[in-house]
């Protein structure tokens, strides 16, 4: 592909030697751009977990309930398998003709991915043809998502004035878990009115659909926003034009911050789709709890913690990023059995209450690794590196979560797997915590010190 130019914006102003003077105005902008487009893709993403036991009847027919959750989920986990190859793509695509235009181009490929599959007949209709069809769509979520996460949280990073970066960056997360609520909010509603077998003939479909129109709300977002000021800066530096980095320098050049990064992941990840993905199933298949009060427990959840990420945003900014996530390892090391006893005991407010348990726990690595993340890299190589570092960690660890967890509680009859799987992950964590280097406050590497105006 031919090096494209980028002009530069005509803010913020970038200065070298004495750094960059955000506008606030550019920065909310800017923020919320990131975070709402964010929630857009998470929106169409999530779905697929809420009503994945829907979607085991209607694309993989089977007598054995277990055999349906496990080929559902496993189609989930392809998902996740073709991310580092996104990463691959689009990381350094980003490094090199700028932020804001690959991240237009995931918005696009997400919101087709997800509309084809409120398209694809069921099994009963068109047999094989069906389970391969939503494979393929899988594939393109996951491919577009592989450049997603670490182009917004990059874009945020690089706006965000150095002394708000972590309260600017929680906002990510925010937007994550509002696209998270409304996926689950809606399958809990059609849960609610329709019929089982209104869900099955067409109910199911109605959230993938959506995906189109609000594909075009996202597009229109993301194609508004300026690049960073940290890109620009780096344009200028080359006379305009972005040399082309190779995948040696995203790769071997930065090695300890990849590990750390893979590290650093697992646990933020592991934790998320435990939680937020494989939980509502759990409560519904392993505990034979209702459905339609699982999704809502998890609904409040994802409420407590929208109200809790600012704040810990704020708080990852005043005490730094790394006592923030080691008491987020510390805390899943320790009450990951007892929530998971708790939530064991059926009744609504044990559920609630180790659900929430585990929330908050959760709020530490949604607030803090959005900025942490991007510190780890420098900004010629920082989109390509961490999209390479954050999607194997996902795909090896945290997209196979609920796949996992699943075949290992068919395999022991042990209903305590998760518990135990978060508190492995957590160790990782601590570790990856233990060797970071604090950020907080600080200018990216590569970058002039950012201050707001």
């Amino acid at each position: 592909m031919p090096t494209a130019t980028v002009a530069p914006p005509p803010s913020p102003a970038v200065d070298p030697k004495n750094g960059s003077v955000t506008d606030p105005a550019l920065v909310r902008r800017a923020v919320r751009a990131a975070a709402l487009g964010n929630a857009m893709e998470w929106f169409d993403f999530g779905v697929y977990s809420y009503i994945a036991v829907t979607l085991g009847k209607v694309f993989f027919p089977s007598g054995n309930p277990t055999a349906q959750l496990l080929s559902t989920f496993g189609a989930f986990a392809a998902a996740f398998l073709v991310r580092p190859l996104g990463g691959i793509v689009f990381g350094p695509l980003g490094d090199r003709v700028g932020r804001q235009k690959v991240l237009a181009v995931t918005m696009i490929m997400m919101a087709a991915g997800t509309f084809a599959i409120g398209l694809i007949p069921s099994y009963a209709s068109i047999g094989v043809g069906a389970p391969l069809l939503l494979l393929a769509a899988r594939l393109v979520q996951g491919f577009s998502t592989g450049g997603e996460y670490a182009g917004a949280s990059t874009f945020i990073a690089e706006y965000a004035p150095d002394r708000r970066r972590g309260f600017l960056g929680s906002w990510l997360e925010f937007g994550t878990l509002a696209g998270y609520i409304g996926g689950a909010g809606l399958v809990t509603l059609l849960t609610a009115l329709l019929s089982t077998d209104d869900l099955l003939s067409w109910g199911w479909r109605v959230p993938f659909l959506i995906a189109g129109p609000m594909g075009i709300v996202g597009l229109y977002l993301r194609l508004r926003l300026e690049e960073t000021p940290a890109f620009a800066a780096e344009v200028e530096k080359a006379e305009s034009r972005r040399p082309k980095v190779p995948l040696r320098e995203m790769v071997v050049g930065q090695w300890r911050a990849l590990l750390l990064c893979v590290g650093l992941v697992l646990v933020f990840n592991v934790t998320d789709y435990m939680l937020l993905s494989y939980m509502p199933s759990y409560l519904t298949s392993e505990l034979k709890y209702d459905e339609t009060h699982g999704l809502l427990v998890v609904l409040g959840v994802m409420a407590l913690m929208m109200v809790a990420q600012p704040f810990a945003g704020a708080l990852t900014d005043r005490v730094g990023r790394r006592p923030v996530i080691a008491a987020g390892c510390a805390g899943f090391l320790f009450l990951s059995v007892p929530a998971l006893l708790l939530i064991r005991q059926g009744s609504l407010a044990a559920v609630a209450l180790g659900m929430g348990a585990l929330g908050l726990l959760l709020v530490c690595f949604t607030a803090a690794m959005p900025s942490a993340l991007p510190a780890l890299f420098p900004t010629r190589v920082r989109y390509g590196s961490l999209s390479i570092g954050f999607n194997v960690s996902v795909s090896l660890f945290g997209g196979t979560t609920p796949l996992v967890v699943t075949a290992l509680i068919g395999a022991t009859r042990n209903m305590m797997m998760p518990a135990y799987y978060m508190m492995a992950a957590a160790v990782v964590g601590g570790v990856a915590a233990w060797f970071m280097t604090e950020s907080a406050g600080r200018p990216l590497p590569g970058a002039a010190p950012s201050m707001e105006r």
